[in-house]
């Protein structure tokens, strides 16, 4: 875990940030469980890609390539200042990056706020920079939207599953919505970390709050 400052994990400046790399992380170009379905672009025309941080991209992962209308998934890093970024690096906490998972989807079939709701209700999104036992920036909770309707959902169930939270006696939600501007592939052993074919039954950190997300949330195009 890295620690900036005397009491809690804070983001490193652009100006700390490690330097990082001009060639991205080489992974395979399939996916471990969808094995007809590529890692990488491009994608089927008609799908969208979002990008959520929920603490440990592994359980993170699968949690959403167990989603039905899902296509395919990816483990990587964004939110930060470091370009092309190692595991280790994130780690470090100099490079200002969340673990985050890439889901392409099919809006048509699934819409955009039903991810949503897998992600509120997947963690607990008030806990700031940490997700239960795991303590660092990378962990913190984010979504970050490809596109303008991707924002105006996300800010509207975030105040939607506030409410919810409020009712429920839990605290305020730390959740950034920001635009992608980047997301770089995690090392190949990172994705799919919990599928049968490498570790079913490896680490998985996630854990909500036991507060489902209220349907019926204000969208915007996705």
């Amino acid at each position: 875990m890295a620690w900036f400052g005397l009491n809690k994990p804070s983001l490193v400046t652009s100006e700390d940030a490690l330097p990082g790399r001009t060639d991205p992380i080489a992974v395979e170009s399939t996916h471990a469980v969808f094995p007809d379905r590529p890692l990488v672009p491009p994608f089927p025309s008609g799908h969208r890609t979002a990008v959520f941080g929920m603490g440990c991209f592994w359980g993170a992962e699968r949690l959403f390539w167990q989603t039905p209308g899902v296509w395919t998934t990816a483990a990587g890093y964004a939110g930060g200042h470091t370009p092309n970024p190692t595991y280790e690096e994130v780690c470090s906490g100099r490079t200002g990056h969340a673990e985050v998972v890439q889901v392409v989807f099919d809006p048509s079939e699934l819409p955009f706020q039903d991810l949503l709701r897998v992600f509120w209700e997947g963690h607990n999104p008030t806990e700031g920079m940490r997700q239960g036992a795991d303590v660092g920036t990378q962990y913190r909770s984010v979504i970050l939207y490809t596109e303008e309707g991707q924002r105006i959902t996300a800010e509207a169930s975030r105040a939607v599953y506030q409410q919810a939270l409020d009712a429920s006696g839990h605290g305020k939600i730390t959740t950034e919505v920001a635009p992608l501007e980047a997301f770089y592939y995690a090392e190949d052993y990172h994705q799919q970390y919990l599928s049968d074919g490498k570790n079913k039954y490896g680490y998985c950190g996630l854990g909500g709050t036991g507060v489902s997300c209220p349907t019926g949330l204000t969208t915007g195009r996705s």
